[in-house]
C-alpha cells in the first residue's frame, strides 16, 4: 500500500469543505416534479427496446408510468421485484450504454430519457418509506449456502428467502455488499447507501450472515455441500494483474482496488495520503474510479494511460468525461515498459507507444516517461481456482474461470456460480444480480423436484 513518509505523497491536501463537496453526491436526486416531467417523456413503446436492453429486464414503462401517475413506491416495487439491488444500478449501472442507448429519444433527438435517476427516484421512495413489499413463502425446510455476498449472492439470497428456503452468506470480508460497498467510487454512492440497501435485502427474513469467513480457508465446497442442500457461489475477483517490471514493489506503486476499498471505509478522508503527481495504468472503471478519486482528494497531475485506444477502453464515454471534467489526463496507445525509481520510491514510469497490426498490439519503439508519486495498477483482477479447495477438480473451469450453463449450474452437482467468478458476460452490476436471480430460480426448482 501507499508509504506517507514518501516524498510528496501526503494526506489532508483539501480543507474539511473541499472534501465534503468533492465527495457528495455526483448525481443529486431528482425532486418530485423534474420526476413528473421527465417520466412524461417516455413514449411507452409496446416491447420497449430499453426492457431488452436492461439485464435484468425491468419493465421500464410500466414503471415511468407508475411515477408519472404519482406512484413511486409502485414503481419501486416494479423495479426491485426485477432487480432487487435496482436503487445501487441505478447509481452506478452505465445506462449510457444501455437502456438509454436504447431508447427511442435517444435515437430521435440524442436526448434519452433519464431512466436511471428515475430509477433512483422510484427505488428511493420505497426504501424511504421502511416497508418490506416482498413476503416469504412458507418454510421449505431447505438450506442453501451461498458464497460471496456481493450483488450476485444477494440477489440470489433473497429471491430463494422469498421462496421460503432458509439462507446463509459466506463472506471473506468484514462487510457483505462486495463490490457495492468496496469498489464503487465514494462519490457515486454517498451516505452510506450500500449497506442500507444491505439491510433492505436481509430484511425479508430466512437470510443469515457469516461475515469473515472465506472460501478455500474456513471452509471448502464439500463441506458446504454436506451440510446444505445446495450451494451458490459467487465469490469476486481476488487475484489481481500485475505490471510485470522491475521494482514493482517499491513504495508508491499501489493497487487501486485496495486503495478504492481503503477509501470507502475511512471515516476521514483527509487521513489519505495521495501523491501530487498520479499515473494510473488501466482502461476499466477501475481506472476511472481512482484516478477521479486521487484528483478529488487534492492530487494536483492524474494521468490515466492504456495500452489501446478510446475505442477498446472498457470504460464508458460517459465516465471518461467525468474523469476528464475531474482534470484528468487520458492517453492512448501506450504501455509501462520500466518503473524509474530513486532511493527506493518510485519517481516516474516509462511507457512505449503501441499500435495494432495484423498479430494483435506490438511496440512501436518511441518511449516517454511521466514523473509520479505514485502509480496505480488498474489492469484487471484475476479469479483465484484454489479457492474452491479440493472441489477444483470437479467444478470444470474455462479460461480461468468457473464453467457455467444456462441456468448457472456447474458440472459439480448442486453447485451453482454466478458472476465474476464465471467465464463470459460483462462484469457489471447489473448481469451479476441477473446471473443470481437466474441461479435461485433453477435452485428452487431442483429443491422442489
Amino acid at each position: 500500500m501507499v508509504d506517507e513518509r514518501t516524498p510528496d505523497i501526503a494526506a489532508g491536501r483539501l480543507t474539511a469543505e473541499q472534501y465534503v463537496a468533492n465527495f457528495n453526491d455526483l448525481h443529486p436526486p431528482l425532486d418530485r416534479h423534474q420526476a413528473l416531467v421527465e417520466s412524461d417523456r417516455c413514449y411507452f413503446c409496446y416491447d420497449a427496446p430499453c426492457v431488452t436492453a436492461c439485464p435484468t429486464g425491468i419493465d421500464i414503462p410500466l414503471f415511468l408510468r407508475e411515477i408519472l401517475t404519482e406512484n413511486p413506491k409502485g414503481a419501486g416495487e416494479t423495479i426491485l421485484s426485477a432487480n432487487i439491488l435496482g436503487g445501487m444500478c441505478a447509481r452506478v449501472c452505465p445506462t449510457e450504454t444501455l437502456c438509454e442507448e436504447a431508447c427511442v429519444r435517444e435515437k430521435a433527438e440524442g436526448k434519452p430519457v433519464r431512466i436511471g435517476e428515475l430509477q433512483r427516484y422510484a427505488t428511493d421512495a420505497l426504501m424511504a418509506d421502511e416497508t418490506q413489499p416482498f413476503v416469504r413463502a412458507a418454510p421449505t425446510g431447505k438450506r442453501v449456502a451461498v458464497v460471496g455476498g456481493g450483488p450476485a449472492g444477494l440477489s440470489c439470497a433473497h429471491r430463494l428467502a422469498v421462496h421460503g428456503h432458509d439462507v446463509v452468506i459466506f463472506d471473506a470480508r468484514p462487510k457483505i455488499g462486495g463490490l457495492n460497498e468496496y469498489g464503487i467510487a465514494a462519490y457515486k454512492t454517498p451516505g452510506g447507501f450500500a449497506q442500507a440497501e444491505v439491510d433492505f435485502i436481509l430484511s425479508i427474513g430466512g437470510i443469515t450472515v457469516e461475515p469473515g469467513k472465506a472460501l478455500g480457508r474456513d471452509f471448502s465446497v464439500d463441506s458446504l455441500r454436506e451440510e446444505f442442500d445446495a450451494v451458490f457461489i459467487g465469490v469476486g475477483l481476488a487475484g489481481v494483474n500485475a505490471l510485470r517490471l522491475a521494482g514493482e514493489d517499491q513504495p508508491g506503486v499501489s493497487d487501486a482496488v485496495a486503495y478504492i476499498a481503503e477509501l470507502r471505509q475511512t471515516d476521514d478522508l483527509a487521513a489519505l495520503p495521495v501523491g501530487r503527481r498520479i499515473v494510473v495504468i488501466g482502461g476499466g472503471m477501475t481506472a476511472i474510479d481512482i484516478a477521479s478519486q486521487s484528483k478529488r482528494l487534492g492530487a494536483e497531475d492524474v494521468t490515466i494511460v492504456y495500452r489501446r485506444g478510446a475505442d477498446r477502453m472498457g470504460a464508458s464515454e460517459y465516465e471518461r468525461e467525468l474523469a476528464q471534467t475531474d482534470g484528468v489526463t487520458i492517453k492512448f496507445n501506450a504501455q509501462p515498459t520500466a518503473l524509474v525509481t530513486d532511493g527506493g520510491r518510485v519517481t516516474g514510469i516509462t511507457f512505449e507507444y503501441t499500435a495494432e497490426n495484423g498479430a494483435g498490439l506490438a511496440g512501436t519503439g518511441e518511449t516517454f516517461t511521466l514523473d509520479t508519486d505514485m502509480v496505480f495498477k488498474a489492469i484487471g483482477q484475476t479469479f483465484v481456482p484454489e479457492a474452491l479447495n479440493g472441489a477444483g477438480q470437479a467444478i470444470a473451469i474455462d479460461s480461468g474461470r468457473i464453467q457455467v450453463d444456462d441456468e448457472r449450474r456447474t458440472s459439480l452437482a448442486g453447485v451453482w456460480a454466478g458472476r465474476d467468478c464465471i467465464v463470459g458476460g460483462e462484469d457489471l452490476t447489473v448481469v451479476a444480480v441477473e446471473d443470481g436471480k437466474i441461479a435461485a430460480e433453477s435452485i428452487n426448482r431442483a429443491l422442489a423436484g
